[in-house]
């Protein structure tokens, strides 16, 4: 013990010490006060800037894939089989199990090798293009992959970042740059980065021989949207300048400068360290169905061939020690000097009979899966009916590992704006000091009180004015102009804004100052730390004093601004729970009830107010923020505290509500899924009233629901949230006898209880609505929601579809993740294993794609098992007849190509075309999809199904041949008679034509290449049987020449020629009747409904417009006010 810990001491004194922090120093000049080889010494720790994404080299590639090969248990027992061929003396030739290995291993290593020839080519590319650096004032190129961290880059319009950059200055006076993140995030709009104020008057390469900074932020992490870190300017005094460093200082590799000339940047993380490299590794592997069941049915067959090889060789050790065997007449003194426990050695024989028996196991499955899996994934960019025209989007496929699981789909879950929405935002109305106002025309108009005409507003009153000065101020928009390609719009000016593209990553923001545009208050953009904004021609200037970035937690921003006449005062915006909560003063009841009124209308709101800062109050405000800003441990949840801090007192100024029309086919999508058996379940974190009136628009929620609910107002703690989800199973038990349907709505406050100590009976109450609206949910709980039913006793398939980075965690926690090409950005789509442009392809990518997937691979997987039990059961058949004497009845050239080349094309085709039923059954007959769920084609009883039809076939082969042939029967004219590979030669023939016709018999489409696959595959396996049998093979190839012109000599012969027929006709009478049966089902089962359909049918008077909208007020508590919900018939246009 003394000994391992005095080991175990001098380790960690050897291990690197990796701080929390780095220090870098720009240029690599230490600050003054400090040695000149501190920079040199602290630089050398980091990694250079060269770009490796390759996974193997050169030297490493056949050891590495070969290992990673091998990992799979298919492939190491073959190895195993073909190494113990080599040692022992095989009855047949060890290439049987090599050749088929090596070609497999052979076209996944080459394949695994273009990849990856490809990332290296990619990769040399990036590190050998030419970059600018700044040293000791002078401009010098080198290549991307020299540089080091420390070194100031120069980077020029339309180029990328090399690595990830500190901003130091710009072209810009003002010390902004526009970026395109669309490689890293996917999204085109532009994005503002700008430096602290006190680096951006360096502007030329001679300007940084003056310049002495040190930057210290975190380590590197992978998320995009943070960064910590804070730059020490020095001074020729000596003196220093601190200033925090955020997202916004930093530019990131793989991100393009645009609309502007040129910038500076200090490299803070290279190579490996960038941001963009920590993202590009691999995503969570996830597992189909198909494929678990495939490997659990390749243990079963290996089970199988354990025991019919323990079975072979106990009764060959009985055989072998009956009397008659052990002491033969014909050998003299046999019985001494043979014995049956001497010569068969129990492993050796165990060995040698298991390789007789191991073609069982399907070696070229995998291989063939995953071609087919990668083909199929291309038919989702190829369809034309999943491609936006607007986006200029194809449907895109991150993985092409859970093809077939699209056809599993139990559970969806959906985010509402953005997936079920356009979120396409545009301002609609507002409450402004207890008065409501509306656009019409493009012109505000103050609503009547008793539901007459508005009146338009002429002159903006004070209030009025105030109101939209914060939505003109407080926000994160971008001001382009179309006319601006080197500056931006920072050096354009319009007076009426009509020049102006605004760019904003809230779209909410983009529609208020689109909104305060056409009012007459036009927001120009930032000047100078000043925000400019005119209100009819009058010019105001803000001073931008700090930002309070909006987080989810919060669910508002704010801004500090100093007014022109010098007066502090801080704008803040959010959701309503986050802000009239902090109000003290302003008609805060009036404006919850003009939000409760705009909600019910299905409008989304948000809640504004204002603080007044004393100059004391402000100055103890800036030392909070720039204290919290510049912190490097804990900066999160300081500026959180902060916020809190500031965030208050607020007086409450009114409210907005803006429009988020739903997208084109979304009723009819839900709708159409719903009769698939897929239940929906919406997650949002919208309020309860707006969730509610978009789920009765979108078909979510319909006619004839009762609706369950487990909202604030119900569930204050653990206990009454108990005692609610109580209630309302009884509830749903009650009255279940008589149909009715349910639909459970919660609010993330409830959730907090339900998923606690209520998890299992919650679950319970959710599975017994037939749809289920989760409103004012944080991220996290959207994945825990997912979760719940995801780890249920069913093991339901989940699949979560959104467009947001607040979808992220649970489409990664889904089975199967589906991202929508939004407005919110690009992460969903990131994270996603499918992206595709609007809501309505999910019903084309399901009904269609996910059962075409799912049927095709399912019958892929169980012919690959029937066709090796058809096989080689027939050497465990000859086993009886040839005394268990480990003799093969296939020849080599039999065996190592069955799988190979006989039996694997026609398969294969039928794996990419197949089409069981009309993509326009499929679509208009959603209750096809039910038919599939839940792994049905791969469950007990169809495996039993194609299992038994091999083993029946593999009889009526066999036997066949033995009761046509046996008896020393002579075949030909000449009296000559039919030897073992002659016999083997037929039994073979006649299992590879049968087997390949079964195929026929379970195919329903028959395109051109399901043709040519059978031609290929019938013209090539003659050609090569010809080939192997009419040479006279060298011995180097070939030692014994047991099979020469055996096939042509047997197939000489027209009794055998019959015998095939005759055969084949008979192993698949079953097969024939059931496909009859299957056929004869199917329509009786179609003209039945089409009947039944028909005398049910009712004429239906046509609606008049004036029936296409009814209202209904349910019967609420008391201490609630009524909401009404809108229900639409036709398609409805909120």
């Amino acid at each position: 013990m003394p000994l391992m810990n005095t080991l175990r001491r001098r380790w960690d004194c050897l291990k690197r010490h990796v701080p929390t922090d780095r220090t870098i120093y720009v240029d690599n000049k230490p600050s003054p006060s400090e040695s000149p080889d501190v920079a040199i010494h602290t630089h050398q720790h980091y990694p250079n800037n060269r770009v490796v994404s390759s996974k193997y080299t050169v030297w490493n590639f056949i050891p590495k894939n070969l290992f990673e090969q091998f990992r799979r248990i298919a492939n190491f027992y073959f190895l195993c089989v073909g190494v113990i061929q080599l040692i022992i003396d095989s009855p047949v030739s060890p290439a049987t199990s090599i050749a088929p290995l090596v070609f497999v291993v052979s076209v996944t290593a080459i394949k695994q090798g273009y990849e990856d020839w490809l990332r290296h080519k990619a990769d040399n590319e990036v590190n050998n293009r030419n970059a600018f650096i700044v040293h000791n004032g002078k401009l010098t190129q080198v290549k991307a992959q020299n540089i080091k961290v420390g070194d100031i880059v120069k980077v020029k319009l339309n180029q990328g970042f090399p690595c990830d950059l500190v901003m130091l200055s710009s072209y810009d006076p003002e010390g902004k740059c526009y970026v395109q993140t669309a490689n890293l995030d996917g999204e085109t709009n532009l994005k503002t980065h700008f430096c602290v104020p006190e680096t951006r008057e360096f502007q030329k390469e001679s300007d940084f021989k003056d310049l002495y900074a040190t930057i210290e932020c975190q380590q590197p992490i992978a998320d995009l949207y943070k960064f910590v870190g804070r730059i020490t300017i020095f001074n020729n005094n000596s003196d220093s300048v601190l200033k925090s460093l955020g997202p916004e200082n930093i530019l990131l590799r793989g991100a393009r400068l645009k609309n502007t000339p040129f910038i500076y940047g200090c490299a803070i993380y290279t190579g490996p360290d960038t941001k963009m490299a920590l993202n590009s590794k691999a995503k969570i592997t996830k597992f189909s169905r198909v494929e678990r069941g495939m490997n659990n049915y390749l243990i079963i067959f290996l089970v199988i061939l354990l025991l019919e090889a323990l079975v072979s060789t106990v009764l060959a050790y009985w055989y072998m020690n009956q009397d008659k065997i052990g002491d033969p007449w014909y050998v003299p003194g046999a019985k001494q000097s043979i014995s049956a426990k001497n010569y068969y050695k129990k492993y050796h024989f165990l060995s040698i009979i298991m390789i007789l028996y191991n073609y069982i196991i399907p070696i070229s499955l995998y291989v063939t899966v995953e071609v087919q899996k990668f083909v199929g994934s291309l038919y989702l960019h190829w369809d034309l009916e999943m491609y936006d025209e607007d986006s200029d989007s194809a449907t895109q496929a991150n993985t092409s590992d859970l093809n077939e699981e699209l056809g599993q789909v139990e559970y969806l879950f959906t985010d509402k704006t953005g997936t079920l929405t356009e979120n396409d935002m545009q301002f609609r109305q507002c409450s402004i000091n207890a008065i409501k106002y509306e656009e019409v025309g493009g012109h505000l108009h103050e609503m009547a009180t008793q539901g007459g005409q508005s009146t338009p507003v002429l002159r903006l009153t004070p209030d009025i004015e105030e109101f939209l000065e914060l939505l003109a101020l407080c926000h994160t928009v971008r001001v382009d102009h179309h006319e601006a390609t080197q500056t931006g719009a920072s050096a354009l000016y319009s007076h009426t804004g009509i020049g102006y593209e605004y760019q904003s990553s809230s779209p909410d923001e983009k529609a208020f100052v689109e909104a305060c545009r056409r009012y007459g208050v036009v927001f120009h953009g930032t000047r100078e730390d000043h925000l400019e904004v005119t209100f009819h021609g009058e010019m105001r200037r803000y001073k931008l004093l700090h930002v309070l970035e909006f987080d989810a937690t919060r669910k508002r921003m704010s801004v500090i601004v100093q007014r022109e006449n010098d007066e502090i005062v801080l704008l803040c915006k959010g959701a309503e729970t986050a802000v009239l909560k902090l109000g003290i003063s302003g008609e805060i009841d009036k404006t919850n009830q003009h939000i409760h009124d705009y909600a019910v209308l299905g409008l989304r709101t948000l809640a504004l107010g204002k603080r007044v800062f004393t100059p004391k109050e402000y100055e103890k405000v800036d030392t909070i923020l720039t204290e919290a800003r510049s912190a490097m441990d804990k900066r999160e949840e300081k500026l959180e505290e902060a916020f809190q801090a500031i965030e208050r007192d607020l007086h409450i100024l009114g409210a907005t509500a803006v429009e988020d029309r739903l997208q084109d086919g979304v009723p009819e999508t839900i709708t159409t899924l719903r009769r698939a058996g897929i239940k929906v379940w919406v997650l949002t974190g919208d309020k309860e009233e707006t969730a509610v009136n978009i789920s009765y628009s979108a078909g979510h929620i319909h006619d004839g629901m009762e609706e369950l609910r487990l909202t604030k107002a119900s569930c204050t703690d653990h206990t009454t949230c108990g005692e609610e989800i109580t209630k309302n199973i009884h509830r749903c038990q009650v009255l279940n006898s008589s149909n009715q349907q349910f639909v459970l709505i919660v609010d993330g406050f409830s959730l907090t209880f339900a998923l606690g100590e209520h998890s299992e009976v919650f679950r319970e109450l959710c599975q017994m609505c037939g749809a289920v609206l989760c409103c004012r949910m944080s991220p996290l709980q959207k994945a825990e929601v997912v979760k719940l039913m995801k780890i249920a006793k069913h093991t339901p398939v989940t699949a979560a579809i959104g467009d947001g980075a607040n979808d992220v965690s649970m489409i990664q926690e889904a089975h199967v993740g589906l991202g929508i090409m939004g407005k919110e950005g690009r992460q969903a789509v990131r994270n996603s294993d499918y992206a595709f442009a609007k809501f309505r392809f999910l019903q084309r990518l399901l009904l269609v794609h996910g059962h075409y997937f799912y049927y095709r691979l399912a019958t892929l997987v169980q012919y690959f098992f029937y066709k090796n039990v058809a096989f080689i059961t027939m050497q465990l058949f000859f086993a009886f007849y040839s005394s268990f004497s480990q003799q093969s009845l296939l020849a080599s050239f039999h065996l190592m190509f069955y799988n190979i080349t006989m039996t694997s094309l026609p398969i294969f085709i039928y794996s990419l075309f197949e089409q069981h039923i009309s993509q326009r059954d499929l679509i208009e007959k959603p209750q096809l999809y039910k038919e599939i769920t839940k792994n049905k084609m791969l469950n007990k009883k169809n495996f039993l199904k194609w299992n038994a039809l091999g083993l029946w076939h593999v009889f009526v082969f066999f036997f066949g041949v033995v009761f046509l042939f046996g008896n020393d029967v002579p075949l030909w004219p000449n009296g000559k008679m039919m030897g073992i590979w002659s016999f083997g030669t037929i039994a073979y023939t006649v299992c590879v034509i049968t087997v390949n016709l079964k195929l026929c018999l379970e195919t329903y489409f028959w395109p051109l290449p399901m043709f040519l696959a059978y031609v290929i595959s019938g013209v090539g396996n003659i050609s090569m049987t010809l080939v192997y049998t009419m040479i006279f093979w060298p011995p180097l190839i070939q030692t014994l020449q047991d099979y020469y012109k055996v096939y042509t000599t047997s197939l000489g012969c027209g009794t055998v020629w019959l015998c095939i027929v005759v055969l084949a006709v008979i192993a698949l009478f079953p097969d024939i009747i059931i496909r009859v049966a299957r056929d004869t089902g199917k329509k009786i089962t179609e003209s039945t409904k089409r009947r039944i359909h028909s005398e049910s049918s009712v004429p239906l008077q046509p609606l008049s417009s004036n029936c296409t909208q009814k209202f209904i007020t349910d019967q609420v508590p008391d201490n609630r006010s009524p909401v009404i919900k809108t229900r639409s018939i036709t398609k409805t246009r909120l």
